[in-house]
């Protein structure tokens, strides 16, 4: 009933600006439980990355390798919400110096998945996967002031 007053009375475009407050007071934690979700969801990821890596080995075990490799690599990226909140996490993915970090590593994401599911090529999984676990560093270095020149550096002097 409250939101027909509101498209009555014309305050629709408020309705948003409601909600994100809503979903930011819903998600208001305290900081030691934000470090606890954080690195539960974290370790949670390692481990299915982890298990993942062990299926690959098993007869037929493509398809649980790309799906466990890639829903740990979801795990560990959501991880950050409960550091920064989702829409702010939301926000800093598709900022303009890791955007294309972020595109890499959600296409890489969807090929592994493609991959496995639709391909059934262990050789483009196992790329697809190098692929994510690249993108996925590119994208952390971005959060570390200067980490990317560094790690840039480093490349280029071991290549020289």
């Amino acid at each position: 009933m409250d939101k027909l007053r509101q498209a009555l009375s014309g305050q629709e475009e408020d309705s948003e600006s409601n909600l994100m407050t809503q979903i930011s007071d819903a998600s208001t934690l305290s900081w030691s439980t934000r470090i606890k979700g954080f690195a539960a969801c974290f370790a949670f990821g390692i481990l299915c990355s982890i298990l993942g890596t062990v299926f690959l080995w098993f007869r037929n075990g493509l398809i649980l390798f790309a799906l466990f490799y890639t829903c740990g690599n979801l795990c560990a990226l959501g991880s950050t919400c409960f550091l920064m909140g989702p829409i702010k996490q939301l926000k800093r993915m598709f900022d303009s110096t890791r955007v294309f970090a972020t595109i890499a590593m959600l296409i890489c994401l969807l090929l592994t998945l493609l991959s496995a599911f639709l391909w059934h090529n262990k050789g483009l999984a196992l790329l697809f996967c190098i692929m994510q676990f690249l993108a996925m560093t590119w994208y952390s270095l971005s959060y570390i002031p200067y980490a990317r020149d560094a790690a840039k550096k480093c490349f280029t002097s071991c290549l020289a």
